[in-house]
């Protein structure tokens, strides 16, 4: 399908940079513990490729400036990822694929595949491994597919769990065979980094190295979530979500649509948009919510707590404390709320458009709301 010429209108309050992640199915190769989508080999439940294609339709209306697939394991749909990748590559989407190179079984099978992926328009993958994941995917099958990847000009981002105690890390990668034997100009294209290993549970204390679990003084430099709001997630179980997905199926407040008709993401994203809660989230990030919780009730023990920012979302949704205190005391905040989500997606972008001009990169989105029209939007929000 072709790109259309005309840029797309926006939706919704905050229509810049949205991104549509696409999890095709919660079956995985592997079936790691306290794993954040619940995936597992032994889950079928699957998204129909008419379902994926029409939202990805949409997104392309709406002016979603990319589609990621996920899972799950999203190359077990793999006829279906291929038609996928397509479809929003036609759109002129940027496509990003995440997975656990379950498929590099041999560097023949990983350049098989890579020549694949691309061929049908996939711009960018990134690899997930770490102690979890390599207990089904071996290390060396995840340098193969780097490897693969970076010889064709492809930066490579590999995303290494972090722990505490750990086995896999990103310099265990980088020693690698099948990376060491790289041109430096191919190797230099492997890039790892290293996330913290996230729980599913809300009071599961994860140990991680030091620093890296927020506490108060962390706060100045902690930013609102960028994925509330942002991201819009459309599941195999017919669910579209708010936020990227990490735990979303825990949390019923975080699932705002169902995959029907023409308009499922409209009206998912109307519906996101008229919650206070994820408001605020993107506006302060879940870190600076549980400190404000804490605040009014000082049995709320948050710190060093949550290595992962989305561990202390779900926090924010399961203990009742915190669910108290918000209800008690959310009417006092709307009006910070509104001014800083005002600011960081209405007024400051529109500056910078001012300054710089448009662009396509998603750091600096390119339908931007003109200043004579914040008014308006403060309104809306207060409103919503």
């Amino acid at each position: 399908m072709a790109s259309s010429s005309a840029a797309p209108a926006g939706h919704g309050l905050f229509h810049q940079g949205r991104t549509l992640s696409m999890m095709l199915t919660f079956a995985c190769t592997a079936e790691c513990s306290q794993c954040s989508t619940l995936s597992s080999p032994r889950n079928r439940d699957h998204l129909p490729a008419a379902d994926a294609l029409r939202a990805i339709d949409e997104a392309a209306e709406l002016g979603f400036l990319n589609v990621v697939f996920t899972g799950g394991e999203a190359t077990l749909r793999w006829d279906d990822l291929l038609t996928c990748i397509g479809r929003a590559s036609g759109h002129g989407l940027r496509t990003r694929l995440v997975t656990n190179a379950h498929w590099a079984l041999t560097p023949e099978a990983a350049e098989t595949a890579l020549d694949r992926l691309l061929d049908a328009g996939l711009d960018e993958i990134n690899f997930s491994t770490g102690d979890e994941h390599a207990r089904f995917v071996p290390l060396p099958r995840v340098a193969q597919a780097a490897a693969a990847t970076a010889r064709r000009g492809l930066t490579a981002h590999v995303m290494v769990e972090l722990r505490q105690e750990r086995e896999v890390t990103a310099a265990r990668l980088l020693a690698e065979p099948a990376i060491q034997e790289l041109e430096p100009e191919a190797r230099a294209l492997v890039r790892p980094s290293e996330s913290p290993w996230m729980p599913v549970k809300p009071f599961k204390v994860e140990r991680y190295p030091d620093g890296v679990a927020s506490r108060r003084e962390d706060l100045p430099k902690l930013a609102g979530c960028d994925s509330v709001l942002q991201t819009y997630t459309v599941q195999p179980n017919g669910r579209v979500a708010a936020c990227c997905g990490l735990a979303m199926r825990l949390v019923p407040e975080l699932n705002v649509g169902e995959v029907a008709g023409e308009h499922t993401l409209r009206t998912a994203i109307d519906e996101a948009e008229d919650d206070l809660l994820k408001l605020w989230l993107r506006a302060a990030g879940p870190e600076a919510i549980l400190a404000w919780a804490s605040d009014r009730d000082p049995e709320i023990a948050w710190e060093g707590m949550y290595g992962h920012r989305c561990q202390a979302c779900l926090r924010l949704y399961k203990d009742p404390k915190v669910r108290a205190a918000i209800v008690d005391g959310y009417e006092e905040e709307i009006p910070a709320v509104v001014q800083a989500a005002w600011l960081k997606d209405r007024y400051v972008p529109s500056r910078l458009s001012e300054l710089f001009g448009t662009t396509n990169d998603p750091t600096h989105p390119a339908s931007l709301t003109p200043p004579e029209a914040s008014a308006t939007t403060e309104a809306e929000i207060a409103d919503s």
